[in-house]
Parts: structure tokens; C-alpha cells; sequence
């Protein structure tokens, strides 16, 4: 898949970055957010944004920058979404 709108074709890619309060720290972010940059890198897409929550639990959907995410891909401002881990991203409510 490329993007023909983009004059290389390269896919505009956002990362999405997470970590939950439970013994987790902010270098978990760093940690991601590095991985899925090197990623994007060696997939040839072009990273233009990156949302982070802090410190908030992936079983609720109410985390600003996840709300956030969503709008805009509402609108449709980015080709895909990197996420280190589908955890991150979405976690089972009963988990």
C-alpha cells in the first residue's frame, strides 16, 4: 500500500505510545516510541505525529490522546497507525 497523494508514495504513519500507572515508567515511552520509529524507517513511511498517554490504563477508551487518535483518523489525517504493542493501543475490559 502507498500513498499516491505523497510525491515519494511514502505512508504518513502516527505512533500511538502508552503506559499504565502499574510499575511502569516514562522510559517504557521512550522505549516505544524509538522501536516504532526504527519500524516506520525500515517500512519506508514517513512518521508525522506521535500520541502518548501517561501513566492511564488501557481498559477505558477516555484517555485524551487515544481520543484524540481517533478524531483524526476520523478525518483522516494519517495513513496508519504504529503501536508497539496492541496493548497499548486496546486493552480486553475484563484483563
Amino acid at each position: 500500500m502507498t500513498n499516491l497523494s505523497r510525491p515519494d508514495g511514502k505512508l504518513d504513519a502516527v505512533i500511538y505510545a502508552r503506559y499504565s500507572s502499574d510499575g511502569q515508567r516514562e522510559e517504557s515511552i521512550e522505549g516505544q516510541l524509538r522501536e516504532c520509529k526504527e519500524y516506520a524507517e525500515r517500512q519506508n513511511m514517513n512518521v508525522i505525529l506521535t500520541y502518548v498517554d501517561r501513566a492511564i490504563s488501557g481498559k477505558s477508551d477516555a484517555r485524551p490522546e487515544f481520543q484524540k487518535i481517533i478524531q483524526d483518523s476520523a478525518r483522516k489525517q494519517f495513513d496508519v497507525i504504529l503501536v508497539w504493542k496492541l496493548d497499548r493501543f486496546a486493552r480486553n475490559r475484563t484483563d
